[in-house]
């Protein structure tokens, strides 16, 4: 896991934070340039610093455009979660300082869905708003800031917060996963997104992005309290058609992100094809949550039954159908039908079952598709 520098208290004055800032980058290059920057002797190297981070900036941000082009797609719609004002975030699991400014009812889900609108910002070394770029700490401070609560601006100091989680099979949605500090720096923090992913800022010359924990956390902590399974806080909003339930919904947030296919559109498949349920087979065969042909499935290399599987299975479906037909009705139907059936007769086939398919789950969506 790449360690990333940490920044001073955002209260301290400018120009404080600028000069401990190359002082930490000057130590960060190595013992000779280490010992310049102990005596003070490091003003010629802060302009080379801050002229080499300006470049990293520049490429980091022609990259944050190019990716943000193919996941601009990513519409959350009502997988936000609930945030009305049915309770309030000061109960417990909310650490002392976590206030919410609200004092509506704010969940994991919520959380990784207003994570997830920020993917493609670039890494901006004490960056905290999507205009200027993100560090790891500056963009956990900005999502809970959004859901209305206060966390502090480093990383030290938001592992001080909320409650332990035991481990990483213990983690839910919205938690903050922490790691160890490397040899230049301070640890690292990202907001967990369930099934073994992380959405996160990771260092200078990437974008926000969602990740695969591939190293255990040093440290777990939830500052959102757990909603107790069944109580519909964790799932989509009490108005959406969709209703999806709160332990897939961070599948179709993580697959959505990664293969630049709405989430809503993912759980809008999965309540037609089976209802959210991870065991149904068709008459037909179609086998899991997505009700994908073993043929199919076998070919994308997943297990149908396994959620995570299915959903990532069925998200790389539709990504190539909405490349190949440039609409979500038709990438529907390609989905049902076959890609062959919908190049065969240029549009929706004129079979009662796909068209009814289609029809289903666009109202699902509004219509929109999104």
């Amino acid at each position: 896991m790449t360690t990333v520098p940490s920044t001073l208290d955002a209260a301290a004055p400018p120009i404080v934070q600028r000069v401990a800032a190359a002082q930490s980058a000057v130590q960060a290059l190595g013992p000779e340039l280490a010992s310049d920057a102990a005596s003070g002797n490091f003003a010629g190297m802060l302009s080379a610093i801050q002229s080499a981070i300006g470049q990293l900036n520049g490429q980091a941000a022609a990259d944050a455009a190019a990716t943000t082009s193919t996941t601009s797609s990513v519409q959350l719609g009502s997988l936000s979660g609930s945030t009305g004002s049915t309770g309030s975030t000061g109960g417990a699991g909310v650490g002392a300082s976590a206030t919410s400014a609200t004092g509506g009812a704010v969940t994991g889900t919520s959380l990784v869905a207003d994570a997830v609108q920020y993917l493609g910002v670039p890494y901006q070394w004490g960056g905290t708003s999507p205009s200027t770029g993100f560090d790891c700490s500056g963009l956990v401070q900005h999502v809970y800031g959004d859901l209305g609560i206060s966390l502090p601006r480093t990383s030290q100091e938001q592992a001080t917060m909320g409650q332990p989680v035991a481990d990483l099979a213990a983690a839910q949605p919205g938690d903050l996963l922490f790691f160890e500090p490397g040899p230049s720096g301070p640890g690292h923090v990202g907001i967990y997104i369930g099934n073994g992913k992380m959405v996160d800022s990771p260092h200078t010359g990437t974008t926000v992005q969602v990740e695969t924990v591939s190293t255990a956390p040093s440290a777990i902590r939830r500052i959102v309290a757990t909603t107790p399974a069944g109580s519909g806080a964790g799932s989509a909003s009490p108005a959406s058609p969709v209703g999806v339930p709160s332990s897939l919904a961070p599948l179709f947030l993580s697959a959505g992100a990664t293969y630049g296919v709405s989430p809503q559109l993912l759980a809008a498949v999965a309540k037609v094809e089976s209802g959210f349920d991870p065991s149904a087979t068709s008459s037909a065969g179609a086998e899991g949550l997505m009700q994908i042909m073993p043929g199919t499935a076998k070919g994308l290399g997943v297990d149908p039954y396994d959620p995570a599987q299915a959903v990532d299975g069925a998200a790389r479906i539709l990504a190539g159908n909405l490349q190949t037909f440039g609409s979500v009705p038709l990438a529907l139907a390609a989905y049902n039908a076959g890609a062959g059936a919908v190049e065969q007769y240029g549009g929706i086939p004129p079979y009662p079952e796909t068209q009814a398919y289609v029809t289903k789950i666009m109202g699902l969506l509004g219509g929109t598709g999104s």
